[in-house]
Formats: C-alpha cells, sequence, structure tokens
C-alpha cells in the first residue's frame, strides 16, 4: 500500500517491491523521451493476474505457425515425440529470459524501450527498439496475410466457386485482396482501444481458442475411427549422433520463434500486478501451452493422415476439407480469433512502444500501433512468404540473431551489475543518470555488435539433392571459421553480448546501484 512505501530518489518503493514515481515528480517535465504511453505505470494501475498473463500466452501460442512447429521438425527426421520434446525443451530455455526481463517491468512499470534505456542509452535504446519494431511489423503483415487467407479459403467452402475462382488481381483473385483488407480492418479496431482492449480480448480468446482446436480433434478422430500412421512412424534420425547434429539447431530454432517476446515482455508485465502474478503466470502459460498445442497439431495430422491418406499440417487447409456449414463458420471464427490474439499481443504492442520511443512528442501508442498496420501491408507479406529463403535465412535469420544479443545486453545490465535497483525518473531526463556520451552508452553498442557478428557471422547456405544452393548466403559461411556457431546463433549471441558488456562496464567504471558506467 502506498502509505507504507518507502520514498526516496523520487521514487516510491512498495512492500511487495514494485516501485513507482513519488507522486511529487509524477508529472514528468516534458521533453523529447517522455510521453502519456511511455511513462511509468502506477501501481494502482498495474492490476493484470496470474490468469491475465496465462490467457495472454494461450491466446498468443495457439495460431497457425505454433500449430506447424512439429511438421518442420518430422520433415527433418524426428518423430512425433522428438519433436515436441524439443519444442517443450526450447520453451523451457527462452522462458528464463522471458522471466528476467519481465522482472523490471513488473517492477517499475515501463515499457520495453525505456527498459533498454538503462544499458543502451536515452538515445542508444532506439538502436534495440528499432531492430525488434522491423521484426514485428513484418510478422504483423505475414499473420495478417495468413488470416486473410483463412477468411478467403474457408468463406470460399460457402459461397462457392464464384468466390474462390474471382479475377486475379496482382497474382491473386480479388476476393483475397478483401479477405486480406477486412481482417486488416478488424486488427486495426481492437488495436485502437488500447492495451485495456487487448486485455479484455485475450481473455475470452484464449479459452475460445482452445475450444475450437479441441473441436477440430474430436471431429479428425471420429471421421478417422482413432489416429493414423503418423503416431506409429518411427524416427529417420534414431537417437544417436543424427538426431543430436539436428536437434541443437532445431532448438535455436524454436527458442527463435519466442525470443523475439523475451525482449519486449516488460511491454506486458509493466501492468502486472505482482511478480508473482507475472512468473506464475508466463511459467504455466507458455511452456505448458506450447507443448500441449504440438501434440493436439501431431495427433489431428495424425488423424488426416488416416483420412485424407497424406498428413495435412494447416489447419486451415484441414477445415476447409469439412462439408458442414455450421463447422465452417466455426472454424472460420477460430482461425480468426486464434490469428488476432497473437498478432495484436505479440506482433502490435511491442512496434507501437517502439515507436512513440523514437518520437514521444508525435507518436502514442495507438499511433505507433496504426503505424504498425500500414508498415505491415506496405513491406508486401505476400511476397515474403512467396520467397522464405529470402525471408529466413536473409532477414528474419539475421536479426533474430541480433535479438539474442539485446537480450543478453539488457539482463547482464539488469540482473548482473545493477542487480535489478533502476533510477526510474532518470530513465526520462537527458543529461542525467543514463545519459552516458550524448544518449548512448558505446558498451552496449559495442556488445551488440560483437555479440551480432558471432551469431550471425557464420550465416550459410545448405545445398538441396543436386547440389544447388538453398538460400543467400556462402555455403561456406559469410565469415567461414564462424560457420560452427551459426546453428547456435541465438544462444551464441545471448552469452556473446552479456560477456562482452559484462567485461567492458567494470573495466571502465564498475558497477553500482543505478551508476553502471553512468555519463561515461
Amino acid at each position: 500500500m502506498a502509505e507504507t512505501a518507502a520514498s526516496g530518489g523520487g521514487q516510491r518503493r512498495h512492500p511487495d517491491g514494485r516501485v513507482e514515481l513519488d507522486p511529487s515528480i509524477e508529472e514528468l517535465p516534458p521533453n523529447g523521451f517522455t510521453n502519456d504511453d511511455l511513462r511509468p505505470v502506477p501501481v494502482a494501475r498495474r492490476t493484470w493476474t496470474t490468469y491475465n498473463f496465462l490467457a495472454l500466452w494461450v491466446g498468443m501460442a495457439h495460431n497457425i505457425p505454433s500449430w506447424t512447429l512439429a511438421s518442420g521438425l518430422v520433415a527433418l527426421g524426428m518423430d512425433w515425440k522428438q519433436a515436441v520434446l524439443t519444442i517443450a525443451l526450447a520453451n523451457l530455455i527462452v522462458l528464463v529470459p522471458m522471466l528476467l526481463t519481465g522482472h523490471a517491468g513488473t517492477k517499475y512499470g515501463i515499457p520495453f524501450p525505456v527498459f533498454a534505456r538503462a544499458a543502451f542509452g536515452l538515445r542508444g535504446a532506439n538502436l534495440p527498439a528499432l531492430v525488434r519494431a522491423g521484426v514485428a511489423c513484418a510478422w504483423f503483415g505475414i499473420q495478417t496475410w495468413i488470416g486473410g487467407e483463412g477468411i478467403y479459403l474457408l468463406a470460399g467452402k460457402l459461397l462457392g466457386r464464384s468466390w474462390r475462382e474471382a479475377a486475379e488481381v496482382a497474382g491473386y483473385p480479388w476476393t483475397q485482396w478483401l479477405s486480406f483488407l477486412v481482417f486488416w480492418l478488424i486488427e486495426m479496431v481492437i488495436i485502437a482501444r488500447g492495451m485495456e482492449a487487448l486485455r479484455r480480448f485475450e481473455n475470452w480468446a484464449a479459452p475460445f481458442v482452445i475450444a475450437g482446436a479441441l473441436a477440430l480433434l474430436v471431429w479428425i478422430t471420429v471421421k478417422a475411427g482413432g489416429f493414423g500412421p503418423l503416431l506409429s512412424q518411427p524416427s529417420a534420425l534414431g537417437w544417436g549422433s543424427g538426431f543430436w547434429k539436428v536437434f541443437f539447431p532445431a532448438l535455436m530454432g524454436m527458442i527463435g520463434f519466442w525470443s523475439t517476446l523475451s525482449l519486449n515482455i516488460p511491454d506486458f508485465t509493466r501492468f502486472g500486478g505482482s511478480q508473482r502474478a507475472q512468473i506464475r503466470g508466463q511459467a504455466l502459460g507458455l511452456p505448458t501451452t506450447m507443448t500441449l498445442f504440438a501434440l493436439l497439431s501431431v495427433l489431428v495430422t495424425s488423424g488426416s493422415q488416416a483420412v485424407y491418406g497424406a498428413p495435412v499440417w494447416d489447419p486451415i487447409q484441414l477445415a476447409a476439407k469439412m462439408e458442414n456449414p455450421v463447422g465452417i463458420l466455426f472454424a472460420l471464427l477460430t482461425v480468426l480469433v486464434a490469428t488476432l490474439s497473437v498478432n495484436i499481443a505479440a506482433n502490435v504492442v511491442s512496434p507501437a512502444y517502439d515507436l512513440a520511443n523514437l518520437l514521444p512528442r508525435l507518436v502514442n501508442f495507438r499511433t505507433g500501433a496504426l503505424i504498425t498496420g500500414v508498415v505491415g501491408i506496405v513491406i508486401f507479406p505476400w511476397r515474403l512468404i512467396a520467397d522464405p529463403h529470402v525471408y529466413i535465412f536473409t532477414w528474419l535469420g539475421v536479426v533474430g540473431g541480433l535479438l539474442g544479443t539485446v537480450a543478453g545486453v539488457l539482463i547482464a545490465d539488469y540482473w548482473l551489475l545493477r542487480g535489478t535497483r533502476l533510477l526510474l525518473a532518470e530513465l526520462y531526463r537527458p543529461g542525467g543518470a543514463y545519459w552516458y556520451a550524448g544518449g548512448w552508452n558505446w558498451r552496449a553498442v559495442a556488445a551488440l555488435l560483437i555479440g551480432g557478428v558471432l551469431a550471425v557471422g557464420g550465416s550459410h547456405s545448405g545445398v538441396d539433392a543436386q547440389g544447388v544452393r538453398q538460400g543467400p548466403f556462402p555455403v561456406d559461411g559469410i565469415i567461414p571459421f564462424l560457420k560452427p556457431l551459426a546453428d547456435y546463433g541465438w544462444a551464441v549471441g545471448f552469452a556473446g553480448a552479456a560477456v562482452v558488456y559484462t567485461v567492458l562496464a567494470w573495466r571502465t567504471r564498475g558497477a553500482r546501484g543505478g551508476e553502471v558506467a553512468a555519463n561515461g
């Protein structure tokens, strides 16, 4: 309670450890580094419970890319047990940085770009924030295209050939473009209502999507008379050296799936009612949901193999095989809700805050979210999906490795050097404790660059059975001697950046409370 809180240094610490600005300076002076959406959330407004965080993760995890994760691992030669095990372990690992960065959001009520100011400086924080925003904008466009495709395919089952075979515009039926636009507009309406609307949406979306997925399982099980041969298919890799050679890069890929959220999770935990709420909600929501969802996708796909003679991993394509109009409508609604819940939470909230951090006087949360929506269209997401080698290996692969380095810097700074102690008001004041040199902390930038080179410098392309290169990188790697590290990119970037930053910070100034190498 506020009356028992301890005050000092312009901030008030509550008995449960959460910190807010002292009421006497709650109105931060207007400058180029603050606006209403970037200010610390007062403790009275930090109301998210364990269920809110659990529902958030259920809503985000239950989406089409999550559903098809296991298919990628089975295609690499794993059996379903190895695939589910890999996904479960990856999400347990990524949960650790998720909780470590999420701690700052709940304790201080600050979003990710403001949290990054402690390590990178008030201006330098824009560097990791814009990298993260770029990834989110691309994923937003792709998920919106997927959602529109769901409307197009399932509506085509109800409306007939005239819908499915409409005249083409730029290579796609005009009805698919209309579906894409409709889905985008639905997202924009929800976004415009702000974070509280998102919380309410996730609360009811989570159980609805679970019910939809279970209904799909019941339908295919009844139709198949049991599960198909997929469950009895042996691993093509075994458990020897062949398996481990595939396992580790696959594990890094599964970690990378949610590594973006391990950075900007403070955007959500800043509303946490307690550290216990965010820790329990995320621990119950992320690894369990992703594992159970992977298992569910394997079971449903196994049933589809028994019914149709080949596994159907895409739930939209599977639902399109239904003949019952009621079932099709329910499947359509489930796909819409599932895609909406992940896209708005995972790919809109972060760039909205990141863009607000770049231009606080001009951009607030809603404006940043709407900009994200526009960027998600103008990057032509249908082209990104059409050329996965360029998208995955050239852009997402490189940027994903850099995101691991950002997490390494943030966690080392907050936990190892500062012991979770920040000077809250100073995060918004030019010339203060986190101004460093002109608003940039060169140590964090150096750690980001070095970790990034280690993480992605060995990026290489494989070759197919005909010896044709798959991807844009040299077969021997961009930097050949770093090629052995490429399959462990996120982990290498994370560890490398954390070590480099810690060494530079201690050697140059040392670490005491909220002033690690401050003004250096």
